[in-house]
């Protein structure tokens, strides 16, 4: 099996970026054009990625940052403040995390729930929404932007809920009672068979379809 020289984490801040150190910039770059390809409309444009690896070269850093700013992303390089407070236990109302853009003051919501999201819950935001868990039976997911589950997406996920065809859902295991993507509806079959890779649903000449990702 191939090593994994590019790693996407959602974190409580947004997304962080872990990068093997022994790769050369050609690997790195190309490894990340493929997974930005792989996930498009998922990272709202002036999304910051935080660099998770202590002794990666300053000039490979640049070079990242380079290539991220290629599909008006970047590196965040401002010193980290304390995470905002975590919400009540039993509280339905996800954190908030706000992905700022550079010289703008508009910034693009992302919700990151770092929990698995029970039957009868629901998350709904502006921005994209990432969960970092399990989606069960009758719990429900609407974003504005696009839907990563890191686990079984079971529910029923709304992407660009709001008009957005660009969106996308995404999930290690999707199989959702219900699929909605802007004005688009699909339903799972009565009989799921089980991939052996994440799925990704987007609309493509007019209708909801799925196909594998690698992650």
């Amino acid at each position: 099996m191939s090593r994994d020289l590019v790693t996407i984490k959602g974190g409580k801040d947004g997304f962080r970026l872990l990068v093997d150190s022994s790769a050369s910039m050609e690997e790195i770059e190309a490894e990340i054009k493929k997974k930005l390809e792989e996930n498009p409309g998922f990272f709202p444009e002036g999304t910051k990625f935080e660099l998770e690896v202590a002794d990666l070269d300053r000039s490979v850093k640049k070079g990242i940052n380079q290539i991220l700013s290629q599909h008006g992303l970047g590196v965040d390089l401002s010193v980290k403040k304390d995470p905002p407070p975590a919400p009540a236990e039993n509280s339905k109302v996800p954190p908030q995390y706000v992905i700022q853009h550079d010289g703008n003051v508009e910034a693009q919501e992302m919700t990151v729930v770092e929990h698995t999201v029970r039957g009868g819950e629901e998350v709904t935001s502006q921005g994209s929404v990432l969960v970092m868990g399990n989606v069960n039976p009758g719990a429900q997911i609407i974003a504005g932007g696009s839907i990563d589950v890191r686990g079984t997406c079971r529910g029923m996920v709304h992407a660009g809920a709001w008009g957005d065809i660009s969106a996308v859902v995404i999930a290690d295991r999707l199989m959702p009672t219900q699929i909605r993507i802007a004005n688009m509806i699909a339903r799972s079959p009565d009989i799921m068979e089980k991939s052996d890779f994440a799925e990704r649903a987007s609309i493509k000449d007019g209708q909801i379809i799925i196909e594998p990702i690698e992650r």
